[in-house]
């Protein structure tokens, strides 16, 4: 059995991929994934760590980039569905799954026109343009969220939820202390801003640090900052003598959620169904700019349930999350009740479902075939 999963660019699109590729191996002995992204994405990196094969199409987004970006990004249309053909020619996978980005659509929009079945995913309230597109000509889709299936053909829609890495689940918190080099002693705050990092969230942890001096004996941190900003944070960390870990990335997220009493962090889909999984406390900060405002949906959403703590970007500053952190830690009854109803809206079969879906669609091409 053949695969193709394609997509990427961050890690909201690439870890969904990498979840459904190792369920697939764990469940099909034989099982051949191939990844198809860019080298300008996570993916680059990410997908070989995980140990999969990744072919490379050039392809850039154009919604949101400016005219001449815009037209750049436009002339390479024909040169990513070039790519995409010579790879699915020469791979010949039995299905062809979208995870999102926008290289996905020239490796699905060739797939289909080649016959291949073809399956994408949705991870948003609302759809962006690629799988709104794709949404008209796929075999089927899968969707997060109820409300995301009036986009899409009825007949061809799934509700499986945000497929999330079966590893996630199996966090050790003791161990996490080892590998982070934590002490088991102090209250955890794990910040992170999605795989490259969130300048407006590390900057907001730095001004509330000097608000939560009288805390810093009863509190440390593990931080991923993305590179960019891993010297001026860690700098400031130590200079205002807080204990913790800073890091650029974090490999082993399992034991980072495993040892995290409370989460700060963007409201990607991935991070909500990672953190509804594991049932995590957390102050969400929607990303902005993201397509649709879909942050902020998916924000809201569990603000709305009860399920997190959250602070918009147009607020976000050292005194807000100061007054949050300090509300959550004084108050562990808040945090229980927030893991708990987080933990009962999360979906860690989502990642079955999927590849339920995947498995049916080959199982009807081979009867449709005769082979």
């Amino acid at each position: 059995m053949k695969v193709v999963i394609a997509g990427g660019g961050t890690g909201g699109h690439v870890f969904p991929g990498i979840a459904i590729a190792k369920e697939l191996k764990k469940t099909i002995n034989n099982a051949e994934i191939t990844f198809i992204g860019t080298t300008e994405g996570i993916e680059l990196t990410i997908v070989p760590k995980e140990g999969f094969d990744i072919r490379f199409i050039r392809s850039e987004g154009i919604v949101g980039r400016g005219i001449f970006k815009t037209i750049k990004s436009i002339g390479k249309v024909p040169l990513s569905i070039k790519d995409s053909r010579a790879i699915l020619k020469e791979v010949k996978p039995d299905v062809v799954l979208g995870v999102g980005g926008y290289c996905s659509g020239p490796v699905l929009f060739s797939a289909h026109f080649m016959g291949i079945p073809t399956i994408i995913h949705e991870q948003n309230t609302t759809p962006g343009l690629t799988n709104k597109l794709l949404g008209k000509f796929v075999n089927m889709v899968a969707v997060t969220y109820l409300e995301s299936m009036d986009f899409f053909s009825k007949d061809r829609t799934y509700l499986t939820g945000n497929p999330i890495r079966d590893e996630i689940l199996k966090g050790d918190r003791n161990r996490g202390y080892d590998t982070f080099r934590l002490n088991k002693e102090l209250f955890t705050i794990f910040v992170f801003g999605g795989s490259l990092g969130a300048n407006k969230i590390n900057k907001a942890v730095t001004e509330a640090l000097v608000y939560l001096e009288r805390y810093k004996d009863k509190i440390q941190f593990l931080h991923q900052t993305g590179e960019k900003d891993f010297n001026f944070i860690r700098e400031f960390y130590q200079a205002r003598g807080f204990k913790g870990t800073i890091i650029p990335f974090i490999y082993d997220m399992p034991d980072a959620y495993a040892v995290a009493d409370l989460v700060i962090s963007r409201a990607g889909a991935t991070t909500i169904a990672e953190l509804t999984a594991c049932g995590k406390a957390a102050i969400l900060i929607p990303y902005p700019y993201a397509a649709g405002n879909h942050q902020e949906v998916n924000a809201r959403k569990l603000w709305d349930f009860g399920a997190a703590q959250m602070i918009l970007d147009r607020e976000l500053n050292g005194k807000t999350l100061f007054d949050l952190i300090k509300y959550l830690f004084e108050e562990p009854d808040a945090i229980g009740e927030l893991e708990r109803i987080s933990k009962s809206l999360g979906k860690p079969d989502a990642t079955k479902k999927i590849l339920e879906l995947v498995m049916s669609l080959i199982k009807t091409k081979k009867e449709g075939t005769g082979k």
